[in-house]
């Protein structure tokens, strides 16, 4: 099992992700987060998912890309998508739990 907290920045709307990895690269994603609009995402979405098809896609493509695209209001810099999509790629082995982040500088 793989998890993690995504803290997306001003709106402090946290998102936490489990990833269970199954045979042949199926994951169940669990997705809590305060945001109503990565909430509505993983309703809609469900929670069975092929791990290497959701990873292995061009930046921006893929279910959790294009339903923001037609339900989230105009935030394009959010990252709760690609938080979640880490969480699927280390836990089928398509990548190294590494942190990620996004920091500030003066």
């Amino acid at each position: 099992m793989t998890k993690v907290k995504i803290t997306p920045g001003a709106c402090g709307l946290v998102t936490r992700v489990e990833a269970t990895a199954g045979k042949r690269r199926m994951v169940t994603v669990k997705i809590d987060s305060a945001c109503p609009n990565v909430s509505g995402m993983a309703k809609a979405l469900g929670e069975e998912f092929n791990g290497y098809e959701i990873c292995m896609q061009q930046p921006g493509a893929g279910p959790f890309y294009e339903y923001a695209r037609e339900h989230f209001p105009a935030h394009g810099s959010c990252p709760s998508i690609s938080g979640i999509l880490k969480c699927i790629e280390a836990e089928c082995r398509l990548a190294l739990k590494r942190p990620a982040s996004i920091e500030f500088e003066e």
